[in-house]
């Protein structure tokens, strides 16, 4: 019996591609006849810079991979959960989910610092209402700003004095071995 090459798409982005190198090793491995090729697809999600809210929220990373898959441009997909809408789309399923990587959330700053030792009115930067509000919890004396761009680019908006420092997910730095780079990890 020969092997079948599928198809996989996925996000353009440093980490949706580590992302889905972690799943084609453990689909290899549950299939080692299979072959799979990767095609990386932008999503409107990656190209608009506006906040999610303004662009329609959930849904904006995948719809075009979506649409690639119905359409039999592709085999498979890869996403983060997170990104995905929480009822599914007419004709796909949720076939595999991997186990949860480390839930935590970090913060990057610039210089090291941790949030407590960040002066009043630093400028932190997340994309996510919930790490909003429990920054804004712990330190009401900061400016929680919105941020969009992939991990890399939130890094450097950090490094570059755009924002003294940015609220990430843990499991996605570790993913990309970048997990040094935090100054603090938020235990839940």
């Amino acid at each position: 019996m020969s092997a079948r090459t599928f198809t996989v798409g996925t996000r353009g982005s440093r980490l949706a591609t580590r992302q889905t190198e972690i799943a084609l090793e453990a689909l290899s491995a549950a299939h080692p006849a299979s072959a799979f090729d990767t095609r990386k697809i932008s999503t409107s999600g990656d190209r608009s810079q506006e906040s999610l809210a303004e662009i329609g929220g959930r849904g904006v990373f995948v719809i075009e991979i979506e649409r690639a898959l119905l359409e039999g441009e592709i085999d498979l997909a890869v996403h983060s959960l997170k990104d995905l809408p929480s009822a599914e789309t007419d004709g796909l399923t949720v076939a595999s989910v991997l186990p949860r990587d480390d839930p935590r959330d970090v913060l990057v700053s610039r210089d090291g610092s941790s949030l407590a030792a960040l002066p009043s009115g630093a400028a932190i930067g997340t994309g996510s209402p919930r790490r909003a509000a429990q920054l804004t919890a712990l330190r009401s004396d900061i400016e929680v700003r919105d941020i969009r761009g992939n991990v890399d680019t939130r890094i450097r908006k950090a490094e570059e004095g755009e924002y003294d420092a940015v609220v990430l997910a843990a499991a996605g730095l570790a993913r990309l071995g970048w997990l040094e780079r935090a100054s603090q990890i938020f235990e839940p």
